[in-house]
């Protein structure tokens, strides 16, 4: 496992990307608006762009520019969502979306020579040697994650993780899956959130059979689970979301849902389940991705907060056309962050930041 804390006091403009990510740029996008202040709703945009290098996939820079171009068109509108968490961010251009899209903060998932702490078990070295070259599963990682978590508020502390060699089927392990979080400072608030952005094992796409991907699949949450459990800080909200790969088979669905109870001692929810069930009808777009079940934000309250999902919005979704600019739909989940003790609410300096 890896970490890294940093803390940002004082006004003005402050920089920890060189901090969170080794070797990006810490520049922001220019001419782009300052983040709109906390107004007691927190706006998280979970979206797997598909940044596959080519031949992988085609025309993914043209893609990845025109979904930069949007971020940056909703900064300018003061509608940018305040916390963006990345899947497929593998290409350059996908790496660097923070930057163009001017969030001041960016916390990176493992990268491909990260592994996993902890040593194989018997039932591990088991399953290791049930790989075969012909699906991508002896080969190593060619990339890493995937992962970025873009924040406009003070990340001020990361910790990361790649699933263990055993936990992987197919194509997918070309890829070093695992988890990555930034404990969130939100200005104005007592409490930090706890972000969390994974990606787990794909089930057709990832060529294995259905028996293999789901062992792989039911491995990779039983990680995700120690991990989140081990880092979560029972005092802070807790936001865990990602592409989870879910979709509907039994094996699947049994699986993360009744995990994701033990990440919190608080009772732990699903953005789009919760908004269906208040009775909030959910637009086309945010309908097919309650459908499909893989793009998923988990919530839960803290002890010094409470989280509450109060709407979805869909800035990538399908155009005019009826085109995708990635083969996911990236909705923004609006929450109501309020203080969970009695009384007023203590008042905190924009620049304070929480541990």
């Amino acid at each position: 496992m890896h970490q890294w804390n940093s803390v940002v006091l004082g006004g003005g403009l402050a920089l920890l990307l060189g901090a969170l990510l080794p070797g990006q740029q810490s520049a922001i996008a220019p001419l782009l608006p300052a983040p709109a202040p906390f107004d007691g709703t927190l706006s998280v945009l979970t979206y797997n762009v598909k940044g596959l290098p080519w031949p992988v996939a085609l025309g993914r820079a043209s893609a990845i520019a025109k979904i930069a171009g949007r971020l940056r068109a909703l900064r300018r509108a003061s509608r940018a969502p305040q916390i963006v968490v990345l899947q497929e961010a593998f290409t350059a251009e996908a790496q660097e979306l923070g930057t163009a899209a001017g969030y001041r903060y960016v916390a990176a998932g493992p990268d491909a020579g990260e592994a996993a702490d902890g040593t194989p078990s018997r039932a591990d070295r088991m399953f290791a040697a049930g790989a075969r070259w012909w699906r991508g599963e002896t080969e190593g990682r060619l990339v890493g994650s995937g992962l970025r978590i873009l924040s406009d508020y003070p990340v001020v502390a990361v910790h990361r993780t790649a699933f263990p060699a055993t936990a992987c089927a197919g194509l997918d392990c070309l890829a070093n899956k695992g988890v990555v979080m930034a404990t969130i400072a939100v200005p104005g608030s007592p409490a930090a959130v706890d972000v969390f952005d994974t990606h787990l094992n794909s089930r057709r796409a990832s060529r294995a059979d259905d028996q293999r991907s789901t062992v792989a699949y039911r491995r990779q949450v039983a990680a995700l689970t120690r991990f989140v459990r081990a880092n979560h800080d029972p005092r802070h909200a807790l936001i865990v979301a990602g592409d989870f790969n879910m979709g509907w088979p039994t094996a699947r669905r049994t699986t993360p849902l009744p995990e994701a109870r033990t990440w919190s001692h608080f009772p732990v929810d699903v953005a789009l389940d919760a908004v269906v069930r208040n009775g909030r009808a959910l637009d086309g777009d945010a309908a097919y991705s309650h459908r499909r079940a893989k793009d998923l934000q988990f919530f839960a309250g803290g002890e010094r907060s409470k989280l509450e999902v109060v709407g979805v919005d869909v800035p990538f979704g399908r155009d005019g056309d009826g085109q995708k600019l990635s083969d996911h739909v990236g909705y923004v989940a609006r929450f109501r962050l309020t203080y969970r003790a009695s009384g007023p609410t203590p008042s905190l300096p924009e620049d304070t930041v929480i541990p």
